[in-house]
């Protein structure tokens, strides 16, 4: 699939690329099926904008340009707008190759990695599917809770994942080294961290969005039984820290600004503290999200869950006020994730782990039809989010290989 709208001038993303024609790594945006090395266009359609800001198109990463200035972001954005056209190729066509002829790279570097709890029911299933337990951890409705994950451990959409080796429980019981038997996909969004924040500091809720440079689409992917043996009393390590995907494209907040959507709803007995008493109407954003699930040898994937940001319990406003409000500094380039986004019903589900309690989901397979209880060798998961119309996250896609043979 080409995602092709997704991407109107509405939308324009940052990424990183390169090209046969322009192999250095430097900064691009998407505007349908093409893509635009902002480096060459800065030079073909001089912009308005700091030097500093144009001397950034041509690094490797975002992350200068990441932590320049909202008002600056903002002017690059609509400078590139003012070109596009249905004749916008006229002129500028040395900056720009098909979306079939680049390679797309991770666009940050990630400092950080914190990946939080946000989905009352994904909490919930959970409980139920690993405990026999339908309850809500102490904490869940006071703040966000997290964990921080393994950065170097973060690639870029169509990297493939290997199924990694632990130590987990058996069938008897006892606990056996070898591949996971339990591998999971997690359909998630996280913010990029944008302006960094002082160690020290706390940033207040109501100046968190100066601090989110965008969302991205990630699959946090997990081996639920090594994870389930590790994680009593420190939390998950092993059983999540081997592989990590996030989609290529950064789609901006004033992409998302027409999609904003009013605070969740909580828990009236439970008053929320004052750091994360939020004074906008709209912290959050209305937008669908999806996984889909292709076999080895299926021509085509089949949708294993539909589900909607706006329900989550926490936004990413509060995030930024729960990771800095012990003085925790923000870097650019960190990634805060919501964790699995799941609704009520199960084809909201946005995990195997919820489903697998439920008996698992049915997928298209080479040979009419199977049921998925977890992933298996050569599945290939990918991830979908469209906030309306021209303005989408394009894809987030991985393919599970085997595991490393070990002594």
């Amino acid at each position: 699939m080409s995602y092709t709208a997704h991407f109107s001038a509405e939308n324009i993303p940052f990424g990183v690329a390169s090209s046969a024609s322009h192999p250095n790594k430097s900064a691009a945006t998407r505007f349908k099926d093409h893509v635009i090395f902002l480096d060459t266009l800065s030079v073909i359609k001089p912009p308005s904008l700091l030097d500093s800001t144009i001397s950034s198109f041509s690094e490797a990463t975002l992350n200068t340009f990441a932590a320049t200035s909202k008002s600056e972001q903002t002017k690059t954005r609509k400078w590139i707008q003012s070109l596009l056209s249905s004749d916008f190729l006229q002129g500028i066509s040395s900056a720009a190759a098909s979306v079939s002829g680049v390679t797309l790279h991770l666009p940050l570097t990630i400092p950080t990695f914190s990946d939080y709890s946000c989905s009352r029911e994904h909490v919930l299933n959970a409980g139920e599917a690993v405990f026999n337990k339908r309850e809500l951890p102490p904490a869940f409705e006071h703040f966000p809770i997290g964990y921080h994950g393994c950065p170097t451990s973060i690639v870029v959409s169509g990297t493939p994942i290997q199924r990694p080796s632990g130590q987990y429980r058996g069938p008897e019981g006892s606990v056996v080294f070898g591949p996971t038997q339990r591998l999971d996909y997690e359909l998630e969004i996280a913010a990029v961290i944008g302006k960094p924040s002082d160690l020290g500091s706390p940033v207040a809720i109501k100046d968190a969005d100066e601090h989110i440079f965008g969302l991205v689409l990630l699959n946090d992917w997990s081996a639920r039984d090594i994870q389930g043996l590790e994680m009593t009393p420190l939390g998950p390590m092993n059983g999540k820290s081997f592989g990590t995907i996030i989609s290529p494209w950064i789609i901006t907040l004033d992409a998302l600004e027409p999609f904003r959507s009013p605070p969740p709803s909580r828990n009236p007995d439970i008053p929320i503290t004052a750091y994360l008493q939020d004074p906008l109407p709209n912290p959050g954003f209305d937008i669908k999200v999806e996984a889909s699930l292709k076999p080895t040898g299926t021509k085509n994937p089949t949708t294993i869950c539909k589900s909607e940001f706006s329900s989550l319990y926490w936004t990413l406003r509060d995030l930024v006020a729960q990771q800095t409000v012990n003085g925790c500094g923000l870097d650019t380039g960190d990634l805060l994730a919501t964790g699995t986004i799941s609704g009520s019903t199960p084809e909201s589900h946005g995990c195997l782990l919820e489903m697998a309690a439920k008996g698992g989901v049915t997928v298209a397979a080479k040979e009419g039809e199977e049921k998925r209880i977890f992933l298996l060798d050569g599945d290939t998961v990918t991830l979908s989010a469209v906030a309306g119309e021209g303005v989408g996250f394009g894809e987030c896609t991985g393919k599970v290989l085997p595991a490393v043979q070990q002594n």
